[in-house]
């Protein structure tokens, strides 16, 4: 009796080495495979070309960033071809942090400078083309963001912002704002990275949420769970 007893808890310890094991190998494969946050595509800017055609004569291989002038920033730009919005989040499994991350290049808006100074932005992002490697992820992720009713979420900046920096390389600001997602609306406050180049200018940004804040439970399976707080990534590219 007293042998069958400890071969039937060895089977036990063998089994959960092995689930939690599994699961640790399992959580280091998917995170390895999680893309890098949304960033600027170089690390200095790049002059873009002045009324003549032609670039800054010191930077125009953008190798030491210099050359736009104040002037050129002013006016309206669109967001165009190339941005990306998204989420990162972590799922839970066995104790082991899984991150998550689903991107679109469907988003566009619409943003104005005055000066050195940001003065408004609107963006909107379309939550129903939003991916990750799982489908049925997705499917979980269109279900709890009610996006049937609330197909699009939106950054609104409330606040100027100075971004004179950019003029001599890469400005890094914080800006304010009002972030919609499904249907309510929070203020939040996005790092912002941006830069000249050849064709316009590039904007990365990155906001901390909570989906209680907007009235979203995240789901809970037991086995594993998505954690309640996040990060809303994105890189814009403004042309004019």
């Amino acid at each position: 009796m007293r042998k069958k007893l400890l071969i039937a808890l060895i089977a036990v310890a063998v089994v959960l080495v092995a689930v939690v094991g599994g699961t640790a190998l399992y959580a280091r494969y998917e995170n390895g495979k999680a893309p890098e946050a949304l960033g600027l595509s170089t690390a200095t800017s790049t002059p873009r070309p002045t009324a003549d055609g032609a670039g800054d004569a010191d930077g125009a291989d953008g190798a030491d960033g210099a050359g736009t002038a104040a002037g050129d920033l002013s006016g309206a730009w669109t967001v165009g071809d190339g941005s990306q919005a998204g989420y990162r989040v972590d799922e839970v499994l066995n104790n082991q942090d899984v991150t998550v991350v689903g991107r679109t290049d469907d988003v566009d808006g619409t943003v104005t400078i005055a000066g050195t100074d940001l003065t408004a932005a609107a963006v909107t992002v379309s939550m129903t083309t939003v991916a990750t490697d799982n489908s049925g992820r997705d499917g979980q992720f269109l279900d709890i963001l009610h996006t049937a009713d609330f197909p699009t979420s939106t950054f609104t900046l409330t606040s100027p912002v100075d971004i004179g920096a950019i003029t001599a390389g890469v400005a890094s600001v914080q800006a304010t704002g009002d972030l919609t997602i499904a249907g309510v609306t929070a203020a939040v406050t996005v790092d912002l990275e941006a830069q000249t180049t050849a064709t316009g200018v590039e904007v990365s940004g990155s906001i901390p949420v909570s989906f209680s804040d907007y009235g979203i439970e995240a789901p809970d399976l037991g086995f594993v769970k998505v954690e309640d707080a996040g990060t809303v990534e994105m890189l814009l590219q403004l042309t004019k």
